[in-house]
C-alpha cells in the first residue's frame, strides 16, 4: 500500500468511528411528535423504566439501587420499577432516546450524544456515576505482544495492528484519543462489540482492543489478552453519568429527588470498603459468567504501574462540580471536531445539577463523596487470586 493511501485510509479511520458515534443511536432517531408519557401527579405512585449497565462497573449503583432497594424508602408508596440491562451505554441512550427508559446509567459518551439530540426527545444529564482512568477504557493486547517498559510504548505498537473498539462509546474516544495524540496507525480500527472482541483475542484475530470493566478484568485474568494501560497515556479521564427524561422532572420533581436521595444513598454505602464483596456479591447475581474474583479485581484491584494501574479505581462524585463540567466540555469539543455534535457546547439545561446541589448541601457533604481506592490482589477477602501470567510488577 502507498504511503498516500495509508494517510487516507488512517484519517477515514477516525471520520468513520466519529460517524459511528452517531450511528450507534440511530434507530433512535425517530422524529416523531410522540406524545408525552403521563407519570402522573406528584405524591401518586408512579412506574419506573431504568436502564442500566451491571457489566459496567462504574455503574454498580445502579445494581445496588436494584438489590438494596434503598428507592422504596423515598419514593411514593406503591411506586414500582422495571430494571432493563443494556449491554453497553449507546442501547440505554438508544431507549431512552426512543421513550423507553425514563432513567439511564450509561458513560460519558453516550450520555453527551443523546441528551444533545434534542429535536428527538428531551432529556438531561442529572449524577455522575464516576469519573476513572481505567473504568470504561482499558487498553489490551494480545498475549504474544512484546512487554513494553511503559504503557505509552506499548500502545505505539498499535501501529499497522488490527484494533477493535465497541464505536459509540467511551472507548471509541479514547482510541481515538490516542492514535491522534500518538500518531498511531492502525491497519483496521474495527467496531465490535466486547464478546466479539474476546472471541477475536481467543482466535488470533485481534492485536489490541479497548474495553470496560469488568470485562477488561476477565479478559486478563483468565489469560485471553494482557493489559497494558489506561487513559492515563492520553492525560483523561473517563466517567459515568445518569440521564433523566425531561418529562419525568417536569412532571415529577418528588419522583427525581427521591430517586437521586437513594442513588445518594447506594454511593454511600458503596463507598466503604467493608461493603466492597457485599456489592460485588450483587453485581455477581445482575451478571452472568464472571466470578466474584474478576468482579472484585475490575472494582478494587490494583494493577501494576506498568500495566497502566494506579492507586484509585473509581472517583464516586455523585454531583457535578466544574470538574466534570470541563470534562465533559473537553468531550463536547472533541465530538464536535468529529463532526458527530453539531454544536460546540451544549445548551447549560442539558446538565442539571440543581437536584444533587441541593441534596448534598442539606446532608452536609461535598463533591466528591468518596474514592474506590485500589488495593492489592492479596488483600482480595475471598481468597487467594490466581494472577495471569501476563502479570508483570
Amino acid at each position: 500500500m502507498s504511503k498516500e493511501l495509508k494517510s487516507n485510509s488512517a484519517r477515514s479511520l477516525l471520520r468513520n468511528g466519529a460517524a459511528a458515534i452517531a450511528l450507534a443511536i440511530v434507530g433512535a432517531l425517530v422524529p416523531g411528535a410522540v406524545l408525552a408519557k403521563d407519570y402522573g401527579k406528584p405524591g401518586e405512585p408512579v412506574h419506573l423504566v431504568i436502564g442500566y449497565q451491571p457489566y459496567y462497573t462504574q455503574a454498580w449503583s445502579a445494581v445496588i439501587q436494584k438489590e438494596m432497594m434503598p428507592w422504596k424508602k423515598y419514593l411514593p408508596a406503591g411506586s414500582t420499577v422495571e430494571w432493563q440491562i443494556g449491554l453497553q451505554g449507546a442501547i440505554v441512550g438508544n431507549a431512552m432516546l426512543a421513550d423507553k427508559n425514563d432513567i439511564g446509567y450509561m458513560g460519558d459518551m453516550p450520555t453527551i450524544v443523546a441528551i444533545s439530540k434534542q429535536n428527538v426527545r428531551q432529556l438531561r444529564m442529572v449524577a455522575v456515576l464516576g469519573l476513572a482512568n481505567d473504568q470504561c477504557s482499558v487498553f489490551l493486547s494480545r498475549n504474544e505482544a512484546p512487554d513494553f517498559k511503559s504503557p505509552e510504548e506499548a500502545v505505539k505498537w498499535w501501529s499497522g495492528k488490527r484494533i477493535a473498539v465497541a464505536k459509540g462509546s467511551c472507548t471509541d474516544r479514547s482510541g481515538q484519543e490516542m492514535m491522534r495524540k500518538y500518531d498511531i496507525k492502525p491497519e483496521q480500527y474495527l467496531n465490535q462489540n466486547i464478546e466479539v472482541q474476546t472471541s477475536n483475542f481467543k482466535a488470533g484475530r485481534l492485536d489490541g482492543s479497548i474495553m470496560w470493566e469488568p470485562t477488561a478484568s476477565k479478559i486478563v485474568m483468565e489469560g485471553i489478552a494482557k493489559r497494558i494501560g489506561d487513559t492515563k497515556v492520553i492525560d483523561k479521564m473517563d466517567g459515568g453519568f445518569m440521564a433523566m427524561q425531561h418529562e419525568l422532572i417536569k412532571q415529577r420533581p418528588d419522583v427525581v429527588k427521591g430517586w437521586l436521595e437513594a442513588e445518594l444513598d447506594a454511593n454511600l454505602f458503596w463507598a466503604k470498603p467493608e461493603n466492597y464483596m457485599k456489592v460485588v456479591e450483587m453485581a455477581e447475581k445482575n451478571t452472568q459468567g464472571f466470578s466474584k474474583e474478576v468482579l472484585w479485581m475490575s472494582m478494587a484491584g490494583k494493577y501494576p504501574k506498568v500495566m497502566g494501574g494506579g492507586d484509585v479505581r473509581n472517583i464516586m462524585y455523585y454531583g457535578i462540580n466544574d470538574e466534570v463540567r470541563n470534562m465533559m466540555r473537553e468531550q463536547v469539543t472533541f465530538l464536535h471536531d468529529m463532526k458527530v455534535l453539531p454544536m460546540a457546547d451544549l445548551p447549560k439545561e442539558l446538565v442539571d445539577s440543581s437536584w444533587t446541589d441541593e441534596i448534598l448541601k442539606r446532608r452536609g457533604l461535598k463533591v466528591p463523596l468518596a474514592r474506590i481506592e485500589a488495593q492489592d490482589p492479596s488483600k482480595y477477602p475471598g481468597g487467594k487470586i490466581k494472577l495471569p501470567a501476563s502479570w508483570r510488577e
